[in-house]
Protein backbone atom coordinates (compact mmCIF):
# COMPACT_ATOMS: atom_id res chain seq x y z
CA UNK A 1 0.00 0.00 0.00
CA UNK A 2 1.19 3.51 -0.81
CA UNK A 3 -0.17 6.87 0.34
CA UNK A 4 1.12 9.97 -1.42
CA UNK A 5 0.36 13.67 -1.05
CA UNK A 6 -1.54 15.27 -3.96
CA UNK A 7 -1.63 19.05 -3.77
CA UNK A 8 -4.07 21.25 -5.70
CA UNK A 9 -2.68 24.76 -6.25
CA UNK A 10 -5.80 26.16 -7.95
CA UNK A 11 -3.90 27.82 -10.79
CA UNK A 12 -0.49 28.38 -9.13
CA UNK A 13 1.04 24.90 -9.54
CA UNK A 14 3.94 25.79 -11.82
CA UNK A 15 4.87 28.72 -9.56
CA UNK A 16 4.73 26.41 -6.52
CA UNK A 17 6.91 23.76 -8.17
CA UNK A 18 9.52 26.40 -9.07
CA UNK A 19 9.44 27.63 -5.47
CA UNK A 20 10.00 24.09 -4.13
CA UNK A 21 12.81 23.55 -6.66
CA UNK A 22 14.57 26.65 -5.40
CA UNK A 23 13.86 26.23 -1.67
CA UNK A 24 13.89 22.44 -1.20
CA UNK A 25 15.73 21.11 -4.26
CA UNK A 26 12.59 19.49 -5.71
CA UNK A 27 13.07 17.56 -8.94
CA UNK A 28 10.24 17.31 -11.48
CA UNK A 29 9.68 13.80 -12.82
CA UNK A 30 6.64 14.62 -14.94
CA UNK A 31 4.49 17.62 -15.83
CA UNK A 32 1.45 17.58 -18.15
CA UNK A 33 -0.56 20.63 -19.09
CA UNK A 34 -4.30 20.56 -19.79
CA UNK A 35 -3.58 21.25 -23.50
CA UNK A 36 -1.40 18.09 -23.66
CA UNK A 37 -4.08 15.75 -22.32
CA UNK A 38 -4.99 12.86 -24.64
CA UNK A 39 -8.62 13.76 -23.88
CA UNK A 40 -9.76 17.39 -23.76
CA UNK A 41 -11.16 18.62 -20.43
CA UNK A 42 -14.92 18.41 -20.00
CA UNK A 43 -16.74 21.71 -20.70
CA UNK A 44 -16.64 23.94 -17.62
CA UNK A 45 -13.89 21.91 -15.93
CA UNK A 46 -11.29 24.69 -16.28
CA UNK A 47 -11.76 28.40 -17.02
CA UNK A 48 -11.10 29.58 -20.59
CA UNK A 49 -7.43 30.45 -21.08
CA UNK A 50 -6.21 27.78 -18.64
CA UNK A 51 -4.94 25.37 -21.30
CA UNK A 52 -1.31 25.97 -20.25
CA UNK A 53 -2.03 25.27 -16.58
CA UNK A 54 -0.77 22.05 -14.98
CA UNK A 55 -3.18 19.14 -15.24
CA UNK A 56 -0.83 16.76 -13.39
CA UNK A 57 2.73 16.88 -12.11
CA UNK A 58 4.92 14.53 -10.13
CA UNK A 59 7.97 15.86 -8.31
CA UNK A 60 10.33 14.63 -5.63
CA UNK A 61 11.55 16.35 -2.50
CA UNK A 62 14.33 14.13 -1.21
CA UNK A 63 12.94 10.57 -1.22
CA UNK A 64 9.29 11.68 -1.22
CA UNK A 65 7.13 11.82 -4.34
CA UNK A 66 4.56 14.62 -4.38
CA UNK A 67 1.83 14.91 -6.98
CA UNK A 68 0.25 18.24 -7.87
CA UNK A 69 -2.20 20.00 -10.16
CA UNK A 70 -3.71 23.40 -10.87
CA UNK A 71 -7.09 21.79 -10.25
CA UNK A 72 -9.93 24.14 -11.22
CA UNK A 73 -7.55 27.10 -11.78
CA UNK A 74 -9.47 29.60 -9.66
CA UNK A 75 -6.32 31.20 -8.16
CA UNK A 76 -7.05 30.68 -4.46
CA UNK A 77 -5.42 27.50 -3.12
CA UNK A 78 -6.77 26.43 0.26
CA UNK A 79 -5.09 23.75 2.35
CA UNK A 80 -6.77 22.86 5.63
CA UNK A 81 -6.30 19.96 7.99
CA UNK A 82 -3.04 18.74 6.51
CA UNK A 83 0.67 19.53 6.92
CA UNK A 84 3.75 18.21 5.18
CA UNK A 85 6.50 17.21 7.58
CA UNK A 86 10.06 18.07 6.49
CA UNK A 87 12.75 16.25 8.48
CA UNK A 88 16.25 17.67 8.01
CA UNK A 89 19.75 16.62 9.07
CA UNK A 90 20.69 19.38 11.49
CA UNK A 91 19.59 22.59 13.21
CA UNK A 92 21.28 24.88 10.69
CA UNK A 93 19.42 23.22 7.81
CA UNK A 94 16.15 23.41 9.78
CA UNK A 95 16.63 27.14 10.29
CA UNK A 96 17.54 27.69 6.63
CA UNK A 97 14.61 25.69 5.21
CA UNK A 98 12.16 27.19 7.71
CA UNK A 99 13.19 30.74 6.75
CA UNK A 100 12.91 29.97 3.04
CA UNK A 101 9.45 28.41 3.43
CA UNK A 102 8.33 31.34 5.60
CA UNK A 103 9.37 33.93 2.99
CA UNK A 104 6.04 35.27 1.73
CA UNK A 105 4.19 32.87 4.02
CA UNK A 106 3.12 32.86 7.65
CA UNK A 107 4.88 31.40 10.68
CA UNK A 108 2.37 29.35 12.67
CA UNK A 109 4.83 28.26 15.38
CA UNK A 110 8.36 29.67 15.53
CA UNK A 111 11.24 27.24 15.16
CA UNK A 112 12.33 26.20 18.66
CA UNK A 113 13.72 23.34 20.77
CA UNK A 114 11.15 20.79 21.94
CA UNK A 115 11.24 17.56 23.91
CA UNK A 116 11.19 15.58 20.65
CA UNK A 117 13.41 17.72 18.45
CA UNK A 118 16.31 20.13 18.71
CA UNK A 119 14.40 22.31 16.23
CA UNK A 120 10.68 22.20 15.42
CA UNK A 121 8.42 24.81 13.87
CA UNK A 122 5.32 25.18 11.75
CA UNK A 123 4.90 27.51 8.78
CA UNK A 124 2.40 28.03 5.95
CA UNK A 125 4.31 28.88 2.77
CA UNK A 126 3.23 31.48 0.20
CA UNK A 127 0.85 28.94 -1.35
CA UNK A 128 -0.88 28.23 2.01
CA UNK A 129 0.70 24.76 2.29
CA UNK A 130 1.44 24.00 5.96
CA UNK A 131 4.87 22.58 6.78
CA UNK A 132 6.28 21.13 9.99
CA UNK A 133 10.07 21.48 9.93
CA UNK A 134 12.06 19.40 12.38
CA UNK A 135 15.45 17.96 13.22
CA UNK A 136 15.32 14.53 14.81
CA UNK A 137 17.21 14.04 18.03
CA UNK A 138 19.41 10.99 17.67
CA UNK A 139 19.68 8.74 20.70
CA UNK A 140 23.26 7.85 21.77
Amino acid sequence: MLVQPYLFFDGRCEEAIEFYRKVLGAEVDMLMRFKDSPEPPQPGMIPPGSENKVMHANFRIGDTAVMASDGRCMGQPNFQGVSLSLTVADDAEAERKFALLADGGQVQMPLTKTFFSSRFGMVADRFAVSWMVLTLISNP
